[in-house]
């Protein structure tokens, strides 16, 4: 639609494609950058009591594609929205420092993945806890249009009906998740919703479809975006 952000901030895995592109990838570099994301070169079994997984292999995979690593760098403005497990509060990732960083932070599932340090000593855990859709901290960084993409709230259909101590708390955790992107929908302009309620966040290997429904929802609200962004 010809529309050039002037800030880009990411919660968890839209941390990783708002700092890839933010980082100055084109959209065929990042289609591309996604077509090798697999499973054994974004994590690894962790030798932790903090978690099961290690990030350190996407770490790499981002060093090896992204043109800068830094956030002084990027070609556009980043944020990404980790949260601080030692003291409770969010943290807003951005200005200077190293950005994979953040962005695997932003992307750490707790008890999934281990915690990420920060240059400060920080650990910090996926910024979902706090703000699975940062509208509200685009707005105090100083946006004056936001448009979010909000990949949650169409729910999930997907789900079996057998029951187990893990699947309980995960539907009410996505339920918790949810809630708290839907209160941020106040923050936004325009929010985009990708029907994907059939898809299961871990079948990557089905990215064409989530992007083609992802335009398809985008392409659905053109005549508004351009209105607002006009």
């Amino acid at each position: 639609m010809g529309i050039r952000p002037d800030m880009i901030v990411g919660t968890s895995a839209g941390a990783i494609i708002g700092g890839s592109l933010a980082s100055g990838l084109s959209i065929a570099e990042l289609n591309s950058l996604a077509a090798d994301a697999g499973y054994t070169n974004t994590m690894r079994p962790a030798v932790s009591l903090a978690g099961l997984l290690s990030t350190k292999p996407l770490d790499r995979l981002l060093r090896s594609r992204l043109p800068t690593t830094r956030f002084e760098e990027m070609k556009i403005p980043f944020a990404a929205v980790a949260y601080e497990i030692d003291n409770g509060k969010e943290a807003i990732l951005a200005g200077t420092g190293d950005a994979v960083v953040a962005i695997r932070a932003s992307s750490a599932v707790p008890g999934i993945f281990v915690p990420v340090s920060d240059e400060s000593g920080r650990r910090l855990v996926d910024g979902a806890l706090s703000s699975p859709l940062p509208a509200r901290a685009a707005r105090d960084l100083g946006a004056d249009i936001v448009i979010a993409v909000d990949v949650i709230a169409c729910g999930a259909t997907f789900r079996s009906s057998q029951v187990s101590p893990l699947r309980v708390p995960m539907i009410a955790a996505m339920t918790l998740i949810r809630n708290l992107a839907a209160e941020q929908h106040r923050y936004a302009d325009i929010v985009i919703a990708p029907q994907i309620a059939h898809l299961r966040p871990d079948q990557i290997y089905k990215r064409d479809e989530f992007i083609s429904l992802g335009a398809e929802a985008a392409a659905s609200m053109r005549e508004r975006i351009l209105n607002v962004c006009g």
